[in-house]
């Protein structure tokens, strides 16, 4: 990967060359990024706003959690929940207040939106910045991450960004102008090796959203680790054949928390979102960073990132997975020997969320 060289932008000073607006943000040294997204602890917008800032932009936060999880029982949840998930219309016009008062203030290169799908469209895209890049960790073909809004003016981005190989072609049919997929990261402020904090370890654990589709498969792990299985998210405290298998059940692990949970997991489960047909994940990252055994559903992806067998454990069917954990509850050295290769394979490829943002300043270079 090449690395982004820019020589200093004098806004004071007039272009010294033929090249476009566009072309003279991306050859100063430090590029404005105004970025647009969550900020709470262990977002993955919050994660990528360092990566920018690290790989060399002055980058300007404005966080979006006020609409995208507003406190619960505040005026803007109640809303939501009224409005069967519509934002609140004081909580938006705040947010596109701050940014607007950042933008006079400080003239930004790139207008950087993070899933910014219910704020208002044609305002973001009325800022001034001179690139406008909107940035989705999901996949932007399930509705639950679109709105009607968004689509009615995605093709007025300067480029979308997606995690999911699958959405480039369905992007460009939709009349996206320009289109970026990388690949999902890891931060190192959060995902690190970890000192455990309690002398008890779990054969195997799940740290992740309560989904219905996974429901099945952790009450059958339930039911053969019983409480030597840790499930730790939303919602799973709720279900209770989970429960009755004497499974031990947590709530949501965000930042350094993760991994502090995967440091007292033996095999830590990888499972992927049908809904967004994911290939990879997050976790797909988080986990052997983190430094735990990565056990995950077999894709091409899963494959180019950690090599099976030797840095990871893949299966395809249920017998194949229950094998592995099987297998692995007999031989604690072989779980040690493929969690350290997976953890050292992850740090030297370069998944950090820096080397995202470098791949995204990258492509707009090489326009």
């Amino acid at each position: 990967m090449k690395c982004l060289t820019i020589v200093t932008n004098q806004r004071t000073q007039q272009p010294i060359s033929s090249l476009s607006d566009k072309d003279q943000i991306l050859n100063s040294i430090s590029p404005r990024v105004l970025f647009v997204g969550d900020g709470w602890l262990g977002s993955n917008a919050r994660s990528l706003a360092e990566g920018f800032r690290q790989a060399g932009a002055d980058v300007i936060l404005v966080d979006t959690t006020s609409t995208s999880r507003p406190r619960r029982l505040s005026p803007s949840w109640t809303f939501s929940k009224v409005k069967s998930g519509k934002r609140s219309p004081w909580s938006v016009a705040a947010i596109h207040d701050q940014i607007d008062e950042i933008s006079n203030a400080w003239n930004p290169d790139i207008l950087f939106c993070f899933k910014t799908i219910h704020l208002d469209q044609e305002r973001l895209l009325s800022n001034a910045a001179k690139i406008k890049v909107h940035y989705s960790a999901d996949d932007v073909s399930n509705a639950y991450n679109t709105t009607n809004e968004y689509l009615k003016y995605e093709s007025a981005w300067d480029l979308v960004v997606t995690t999911k190989k699958h959405n480039m072609d369905e992007l460009a049919q939709r009349g996206a102008k320009r289109t970026l997929m990388v690949m999902s990261a890891f931060d190192p402020a959060w995902h690190h090796l970890s000192a455990r904090r309690t002398s008890r370890q779990f054969q195997v654990g799940f740290v992740g959203n309560y989904r219905e589709d996974r429901k099945n498969l952790l009450v059958e792990l339930g039911s053969q680790f019983g409480s030597n299985l840790i499930v730790e998210g939303p919602g799973w405290s709720r279900v209770p054949e989970l429960v009755r298998t004497n499974a031990v059940v947590g709530s949501g692990k965000y930042g350094e928390d993760f991994s502090i949970a995967v440091a007292s997991i033996v095999s830590n489960l990888v499972l992927l979102n049908s809904d967004n047909r994911d290939t990879h994940t997050c976790r797909s990252f988080e986990v052997p960073a983190s430094g735990g055994l990565f056990v995950g559903q077999r894709t091409a992806e899963h494959q180019e990132i950690l090599e099976e067998n030797k840095e990871c454990l893949l299966f395809s069917t249920e017998d194949e997975l229950f094998a592995h954990l099987h297998e692995i509850k007999n031989d604690s050295n072989r779980a040690q020997v493929l969690a350290r290769a997976g953890h050292d394979r992850i740090l030297r490829d370069g998944h950090r969320y820096v080397d995202r943002a470098r791949e995204i300043l990258e492509f707009l270079d090489a326009k």
